[in-house]
C-alpha cells in the first residue's frame, strides 16, 4: 500500500511537471492564452544610455506581454565633475547639469532590434526619438532615420515639450506647443503613419487649485491642427508633481474651472479629437488614479464609457528583473477588477494591436513609396 501510495504521488508530480513543461498553446487545445498586456511606452535605455539587453527584455516579457514599444530616452545627462564630483548622475532628478539630446538612440535601438529573429521582431515596434522638438530640422532627421532603417519603426516617441524638472535642463532652446517644428514632426508622423508618443505636461507643478491648467490651450490647439496624424497623450497629461486640476471650493459657479476627470472627458467627448489617445502608463500617474476607492471608481467609469482611446504602459525604464517590469501592470489590479470586459481587453492589448498594426501597414508602404524597400 505504501508503495502505491507512493506510485500514485510520483505520478502526480510528473503530471505537474509536464504541465509546467508544455507550452501555453498546447495546454489550451493549441490555442496560446491571450497576454496579459501589450506595453505602449516602455524605454530599453536610461538618461545615460544605458539599459536591458533587447533579449533579457524578451525573456522578461515571455508569455504576459504580447508586443511592445521599443525605445531609448533622446536626453544624455551630462556628468559634470564641477557639479557632482566622483558621483556619475544617471538620472535627471540627480545633478544640476543639463541634459542634451542624443541622436545615436535611434541607431542603436535600430541595431538592437535587427539583431532578433523574425518572430521576436514581430513582437516589437520601435520608436524613433532622437530628434530635438525645437528644431526645424527635427522632422529630416525622423525621415533620414526611415531611410537609413527600413522596415524597422512604427512610430516616434516618447518625447517630451513641457515636463516637469527636465525642460529647464534641456540644453538650448525650450521645446514649445507653438512652435512650427513640433508641427513639422507632427505633420511627417501623419504622411508616413507613425504613431506619436509625446510627453506634455498639462499643468505646472503645484498649480493652485480652481486654475485653467496652463499648456491645456496650447496642446487642444496643437492636437487639433494634425487630425491625420495618431498621437498618443503619455500619462495623460500629468507628472510626478503635476497633479489632477481641482475645481475650488470657495469660487464662484461662474468661475470655477472643470476638474481634472471633467477636462480629459471633454477631450475625449470632442469630434476633433477622435485621433488622440491617453496612456495611463508610470507608476506616479497610477498613485493618482489609485490615490482612494473613489478616485480609481471615477477612473474606471470614464474609461469604460471610452474604451477605445486608452493604453496601457509600463513606463518602466530599463528594467533589472520581472518585478520591476510588472509592478505598474501589477498596481493596477483595483483599476482592471472595475473594467468591463471589453474595456480590459482594449485597454490593455486591443488598442495597442489596432493603432500599431495600421501604423506598420502605412509606414511600410510610405517607405516603399519612396524606394526604400
Amino acid at each position: 500500500m505504501r508503495t502505491q501510495h507512493h506510485g500514485r504521488r510520483s505520478s502526480a508530480l510528473l503530471v505537474v511537471l509536464a504541465a509546467l513543461a508544455t507550452p501555453a498553446a498546447a495546454q489550451t487545445g493549441g490555442r496560446a492564452s491571450p497576454p496579459d498586456f501589450d506595453d505602449v511606452h516602455f524605454h530599453l535605455t536610461n538618461y545615460v544610455q544605458e539599459g536591458t539587453d533587447v533579449r533579457d527584455f524578451l525573456r522578461m516579457m515571455g508569455t504576459r506581454v504580447g508586443r511592445s514599444t521599443l525605445f531609448g530616452i533622446p536626453l544624455q545627462q551630462t556628468w559634470s565633475y564641477a557639479n557632482s564630483g566622483d558621483y556619475a548622475p544617471t538620472y535627471y532628478l540627480q545633478s544640476d547639469a543639463p541634459l542634451y539630446y542624443y541622436s545615436f538612440t535611434d541607431a542603436f535601438i535600430a541595431m538592437a532590434y535587427r539583431s532578433l529573429p523574425p518572430e521576436q521582431r514581430a513582437r516589437l515596434d520601435p520608436m524613433i526619438t532622437g530628434f530635438n522638438p525645437a528644431d526645424m530640422y527635427a522632422a529630416a532627421h525622423i525621415r533620414r532615420v526611415l531611410r537609413t532603417f527600413p522596415g524597422v519603426f512604427s512610430g516616434i516617441g516618447e518625447f517630451s515639450i513641457h515636463k516637469e524638472f527636465v525642460s529647464a535642463k534641456v540644453a538650448g532652446e525650450v521645446a514649445s506647443l507653438t512652435n512650427p517644428a513640433l508641427d513639422s514632426i507632427l505633420a511627417f508622423a501623419g504622411e508616413a503613419g507613425l504613431v506619436v508618443l509625446i510627453h506634455n505636461d498639462m499643468d505646472m507643478p503645484f498649480a493652485k487649485p480652481g486654475t485653467q491648467p496652463v499648456f491645456l490651450k496650447q496642446m487642444t490647439a496643437l492636437l487639433r491642427r494634425h487630425p491625420r496624424t495618431t498621437i498618443v497623450w503619455a500619462h495623460m497629461g500629468l507628472g510626478r508633481i503635476v497633479h489632477p486640476v481641482e475645481a475650488s471650493a470657495s469660487a464662484p459657479p461662474t468661475e470655477r474651472n472643470p476638474n481634472y476627470a471633467i477636462v480629459v472627458e471633454q477631450l475625449l467627448s470632442d469630434s476633433t479629437l477622435r485621433h488622440v489617445y491617453f496612456d495611463i502608463s508610470w507608476d506616479e500617474v497610477a498613485k493618482y488614479i489609485l490615490a482612494t476607492p473613489e478616485t480609481t471608481r471615477r477612473s474606471a467609469e470614464m474609461i469604460n464609457r471610452y474604451p477605445d482611446r486608452f493604453l496601457f504602459g509600463s513606463d518602466v525604464m530599463a528594467p533589472r528583473d520581472t518585478t520591476a517590469y510588472y509592478a505598474v501592470f501589477e498596481s493596477y489590479r483595483p483599476l482592471w477588477a472595475l473594467l468591463t470586459p471589453d474595456a480590459s481587453a482594449k485597454v490593455r492589448t486591443g488598442n495597442y494591436e489596432r493603432l500599431f498594426d495600421a501604423a506598420r501597414q502605412r509606414v511600410r508602404a510610405w517607405e516603399k513609396a519612396q524606394g526604400w524597400q
